[in-house]
């Protein structure tokens, strides 16, 4: 319908008489209804590259993939723990001894907190001077170390930052047309994730802590300290819910904010625990509908106390870990589509490696936390491509490549969502978008989210493609 005879239909409704309309009134008005809502639309609309709205749809994608189990539940243990054993970024913190030498304490803290090398700005478009530096430095008490550093546990109570510096000032790189990247943004930290205490900041508000994968500061505030082996136990139980949504929250309850309506990010692992006693009523709710978990909350001291709470049982979550297939490799990838890009978990969201390494750990799987690492790994079977690789050999390795398959090019991740003819589509959480417009110029684009798009038509520039950067094809089978 058009604007004017949208207009003339809604001016009719308008003088219809107070009293009852007339059969043709009704009918008139009923007209109009069906014009109106025939007028409303949402249009796909892209500028990227090989797109089509079909590619969208997750059925698409999931009609082509296999449901069979790549790797059965032990298979998965052996090989995270053989990733731990091996890979130099990930650890066992169960293998952490009782203290650590002050040396080797501020070898690891300056394994993370450095001054760059490169000119920094505050989002003010200030430069960070020498002087601020040297207060952020500070900051680390570093002189404080002792000679020999007793190592303390301590589960994260909520989603916070780690940190490269004791600090929430924002830094970014001079001359950054947005600021997107905070270069003191290095991860984040979920509920029930456990870390190894290392060291206090000058002002007793931070801690230095090494979870699996990253060593960072993080705030006191957002952490409990809790017995090492009640730690440890509360991380292996055997009896477990796995959240495979985006996001989910525990159930609001009024009597204790602390485990009231608590974000839980996929993968986020809870021991699942029903005592008679609160069997039937938890904080003054039958729990019958829902599942109930136990979430580490923090004390006034800042020591470590468990607490029930509960998911609903319509909650995106699962019993366990989620059967590593194809399918569901596709199912998971697909529950972040569209959602903001977050350097370093930033955003309340994730980067490209935050996003693969969260689908693999819904079921089961550890990755190292950073894309170099992850790319560099051992772990899976691993294509990798020496500097001067024909792209037409690249363009083979993955056009083969199958569902679920990791391709690294410095700096970045993307994950095989599968073929459409001859052109690789994969899945990504990617800021930028280059491709060679008909005029046979670049055409830049944003995307600043998680995305579909096709791999061998991306462009770095004109002469080089992203397939030309590609150094490591990664398949976890």
């Amino acid at each position: 319908m058009s604007r004017s005879k949208l207009s003339l239909a809604l001016a009719a409704l308008l003088v219809l008489p107070s009293c009852s309309p007339s059969e043709e009134q009704k009918q008139n008005a009923g007209q109009v209804r069906d014009a109106v809502m025939a007028g409303l639309a949402d249009p796909f609309v892209s500028d990227v590259i090989g797109v089509e709205e079909k590619h969208l749809a997750t059925d698409f994608w999931t009609q082509g993939a296999s449901s069979d189990v790549l790797k059965s539940a032990d298979e998965i243990r052996a090989m995270n723990a053989d990733s731990i054993n091996t890979d130099p970024t990930m650890f066992d913190l169960a293998a952490f001894p009782d203290s650590l030498s002050g040396e080797e304490v501020k070898k690891r803290l300056r394994s993370i907190s450095n001054v760059p090398s490169y000119p920094r700005i505050y989002m003010n478009g200030n430069g960070v001077s020498e002087a601020d530096f040297t207060a952020y430095e500070a900051m680390l008490g570093e002189g404080a170390v002792a000679d020999n550093v007793p190592l303390r546990f301590a589960l994260a109570v909520r989603r916070t930052p780690m940190r490269t510096y004791p600090t929430m000032d924002r830094l970014f790189s001079e001359g950054v047309a947005n600021f997107d990247i905070d270069r003191f943004q290095e991860s984040t930290l979920f509920p029930t994730d456990a870390v190894v205490i290392l060291h206090e900041s000058t002002d007793g508000d931070w801690y230095l802590v090494q979870s699996y994968h990253y060593i960072a500061w993080v705030q006191k505030k957002d952490l409990a300290i809790g017995p090492r082996e009640a730690i440890l136990d509360y991380k292996a139980a055997d009896n477990f819910l796995v959240v495979t949504g985006a996001k989910v929250h525990t159930v609001y309850n009024p009597e204790l904010k602390s485990v009231s309506e608590v974000q839980l990010d996929m993968g986020v692992r809870l021991p699942l625990d029903r005592p008679e006693a609160l069997a039937h009523n938890l904080y003054g709710q039958n729990p019958y509908l829902g599942h109930m978990v136990v979430l580490p909350t923090r004390l006034d001291d800042g020591s470590l106390e468990f607490r029930h709470a509960l998911i609903q049982r319509n909650q995106d979550v699962h019993i366990g870990y989620l059967p590593f297939t194809e399918e569901n490799i596709i199912r998971q990838a697909f529950k972040f589509l569209g959602e903001r890009y977050g350097w370093g978990h930033s955003y309340n969201g994730r980067d490209c490696t935050g996003f693969v390494s969260e689908v693999y750990r819904s079921m089961g799987i550890l990755l190292p936390r950073n894309s170099g690492d992850q790319g560099k790994s051992a772990i899976g079977q691993n294509v990798r491509f020496e500097k001067g690789t024909p792209r037409a050999d690249k363009h083979d390795v993955l056009r083969a490549a199958k569902v679920g398959d990791l391709v690294y090019i410095p700096g970045h991740v993307m994950m095989i969502l599968g073929q459409d003819g001859r052109e690789p589509y994969v899945i990504h959480d990617v800021t930028g978008l280059n491709y060679l417009g008909d005029d046979g110029e670049i055409y830049k684009g944003t995307l600043n989210g998680v995305s579909i798009t096709p791999l061998l038509t991306l462009q770095s520039s004109i002469e080089r493609t992203y397939v030309d950067a590609v150094y490591t094809v990664k398949s976890i089978r």
